[in-house]
């Protein structure tokens, strides 16, 4: 049975980080214009996916592809405001893991 990739694979490196009190943001830079291809597909890569991963509304995610550095740009509202009682990172400095680890579509060389 064949190994499941991630976007992980892929990427040069996948990051999160604060976008502000409120906001969150990730970026997938992608090793080539290949991986980028693949991510950066709206029928793959999409609000409604990250807002399943995240717990937002897709409404509120915004995202950026930026072909000409191989980068995709997420950005949706923090679950709790930044520094708050719930805030468990207050950085958001883990909460691109579960993007990294979503897995790529269909078989991939």
């Amino acid at each position: 049975m064949p190994e499941t990739r991630t976007i992980a694979d892929l990427a040069l490196e996948v990051r999160s980080k604060n976008a502000g009190p409120f906001w969150v943001t990730m970026e997938l830079f992608m090793r080539d214009a290949a991986g980028y291809t693949i991510v950066a597909d709206p029928g793959y890569l999409n609000a409604t996916v990250i807002a399943g991963l995240y717990g937002v509304e897709p409404d509120t995610v915004q995202i950026f592809r930026i072909p000409a550095l191989d980068v995709v740009k997420i950005s949706f509202p923090r679950p709790v405001p930044q520094g708050s009682l719930r805030d468990r990172d207050i950085h958001a400095g883990q909460h691109h893991v579960p993007l990294a680890l979503f897995p790529l579509p269909g078989p991939v060389t």
